[in-house]
């Protein structure tokens, strides 16, 4: 049985797309299925994070969140990285935080939080980390945030 196959039998019933891509295995959920997704992919052995990040879909109207899950533990699914992502609304940007499942997940869901502006629901400490707060207040990583111009070349 290969991976693709233990994931699509282990998550079957959270309807996910599961696509391999180069390098990663994709699979996207439902955001009310993220966390029981990322609960069985915990239980196959995928046991830390390596990144949480957003895609900002502007003219969708949507962002993207994004998980990378791999395995420090089992030799085997070290091999693999699992991306699992979902989509939400970007006017309430909102998504049960994993944090409590991966605990690795806890300070990159608050960069992802001050740089998108992604609520992390039930994540125990969202406060920026990399920015102050007025710059994370304007949410830096989105696509309606204006640049300013510096330097002696205006």
């Amino acid at each position: 049985m290969t991976i693709i196959d233990e994931l699509k039998e282990k998550l079957v019933d959270l309807n996910p797309e599961i696509t391999e891509g180069k390098g990663f295995i994709s699979v996207s959920v439902e955001s009310a299925k993220l966390r029981e997704a990322a609960k069985r992919l915990l239980d196959m052995g995928f046991d830390h994070v390596k990144t949480v990040t957003a895609v900002d879909y502007k003219k969708e109207n949507q962002f993207e969140v994004i998980y990378h899950a791999s395995s420090y533990l089992n030799t085997e699914l070290a091999k693999y990285i699992i991306e699992l992502k979902t989509r939400i609304p970007r006017e309430n940007p909102e998504v049960d935080s994993l944090s409590d499942i991966w605990v690795s997940a806890e300070f990159l869901e608050r960069e992802t939080f001050e740089f998108f502006g992604i609520n992390f629901k039930g994540h125990p400490d969202l406060r920026p980390i990399l920015l102050l707060q007025e710059i994370a207040d304007q949410h830096p990583l989105r696509k309606d945030f204006i640049v300013k111009e510096e330097g002696i070349f205006k």
